[in-house]
């Protein structure tokens, strides 16, 4: 399949390189593994969920499948995956086995059973919420989590926990002009306390640098030669090209406050139902 049908296939591929998201650009152009903090902190976020064959796994907003991929390799019992987006389910469906599921809906409501899954993540996509549909997100894990069930996100945070409002403000301002996607990333202290309002306990989180755009981290995520190809489609465009430089321009103008954020929760037992 060549890199133009692929491509045409791509969430976002109707919109121009100026306007589309720019997660779905970077898609677009090869990139796979689109999370703040990596394939590394991927890996450590599903080491600490602990998936086994008895699980009941729900992913919320999987995207191309590349975590879905690493999941399923750890041979889940069953596995739905909830996307917003027609292509992007597509894709997922791509990378599921037979008898699992990809249903396009909305995280905040599932319809799946109350009590229905052991095991829900999600990853990059609570960041591109309002602080209401965070809430509500959070709240419907609660719910079709059973108890005892595990809960991870994997989103970006702002740094330092007591960084001034207005400097939160002007973050989310430059991120959201830049990828064209409204981004309200939290501190961690705040992404905490969203996940204990909703019923859950803590168990573990991780941080990371977010450099989603810097070679090393291309590197690790993509391979060397994925890498490369990713670098070539992206020097051939030039409006890809300028778009994909303002974004690391942000990203690095913006770094010493920005970092990427795997938290692991547990719906306890006897825990509240909402």
């Amino acid at each position: 399949m060549t890199h133009h049908h692929v491509a045409s296939e791509m969430p976002g591929a109707h919109l121009d390189i100026e306007r589309m998201p720019g997660h779905w650009l970077l898609a677009r152009m090869g990139k796979r593994v689109l999370r703040p903090g990596g394939l590394g902190l991927t890996r450590q976020m599903l080491d600490e969920l602990d998936i086994d064959t008895e699980d009941h796994v729900v992913e919320f907003a999987p995207g191309l499948g590349a975590t879905t991929q690493i999941a399923l390799a750890r041979s889940p019992s069953s596995y739905i995956g909830i996307e917003r987006d027609e292509a992007a389910a597509r894709a997922t469906m791509r990378a599921i086995r037979p008898g699992d599921e990809v249903r396009q809906g909305l995280a905040s409501r599932t319809g799946l059973d109350d009590g229905s899954a052991t095991v829900i993540f999600g990853e990059a996509m609570l960041t591109m919420q309002t602080t209401a549909q965070k809430a509500s997100i959070v709240r419907e894990a609660h719910r079709v989590l059973r108890e005892g069930g595990r809960y991870g996100i994997h989103e970006l945070a702002l740094a330092p926990d007591d960084l001034a409002e207005s400097k939160k403000e002007e973050i989310q301002r430059a991120l959201s002009e830049v990828i064209h996607v409204g981004a309200r990333p939290l501190t961690v202290s705040e992404w905490k306390q969203t996940l204990e309002e909703a019923g859950f306990e803590l168990k573990r989180n991780v941080i990371a640098p977010m450099h989603l755009l810097e070679p090393r981290r291309l590197v690790a995520d993509e391979g060397f030669l994925g890498a490369l190809r990713l670098a070539a489609n992206i020097a051939r465009r030039g409006a890809a090209r300028r778009r994909v430089l303002a974004m690391r321009s942000v990203f690095r103008r913006y770094a010493p406050n920005m970092r990427a954020v795997a938290i692991v929760a547990l719906k306890p037992q006897g825990g509240r139902h909402d």
